[in-house]
């Protein structure tokens, strides 16, 4: 790839991109939710690890089922979302490492060290929560990630008995303009950044 996106695209993705808390009455199709995943899938992980998993909580009754984990300041804006959505990791992503990574026994990487397989599956979560935004802005939708939640609550509630377990929330659908707020500021290059 060596064309630059255009400029609407780049508003698309990042310059008018906002974080939204207030949202439209619009649902959100699972057909949309499963053109999301085909996009995020194709980011790149370590070693193709892909430990990222997505639950989509949808109705009524999976909402109440979060609500009791989110922090004070989330529940509206959860509640009124057409999708939330759980990032976990997958504690046992590795047992997939045959099928993603075939050249080496990545599996084996992994299996020897269960702290170097969490530190693994969380960072390369992380990264797919953010190919999921940029994917949700790609195809349209906005999204308000959040991490004022319990995760124990949230395991308990959603994956007990698995080995997924929750790194984030990201709210999607369609947000309303009308009540965003100012844009807040960002770091400037000689804050965050160093070149040697």
């Amino acid at each position: 790839m060596s064309e630059a996106l255009s400029a609407s695209a780049l508003a698309t993705l990042f310059t008018d991109a906002r974080t939204h808390s207030a949202w439209r009455d619009t649902p959100v199709s699972d057909a949309q939710l499963r053109d999301l995943f085909d996009l995020v899938k194709l980011g790149p992980t370590s070693a193709n690890c892909s430990p990222g998993r997505l639950l989509f909580v949808k109705t009524p009754e999976a909402k109440a089922r979060l609500k009791p984990a989110l922090s004070s300041g989330n529940v509206e804006k959860t509640m009124r979302a057409p999708v939330t959505a759980i990032v976990a990791w997958d504690s046992a992503f590795y047992e997939a490492l045959p099928q993603l990574f075939p050249y080496a026994d990545a599996r084996a990487w992994f299996t020897s060290s269960p702290a170097v397989a969490e530190e693994t599956a969380f960072r390369n979560s992380s990264l797919q929560a953010g190919y999921l935004i940029m994917a949700c802005r790609a195809l349209g939708l906005d999204t308000g990630p959040m991490s004022g939640f319990d995760r124990d609550a949230v395991d308990a509630a959603f994956f007990s008995g698995t080995t997924w377990k929750s790194n984030l929330l990201i709210n999607i659908g369609y947000g309303d303009a009308d009540k965003l707020h100012p844009r807040l500021p960002r770091l400037r290059f000689d804050d965050a950044c160093a070149v040697i």
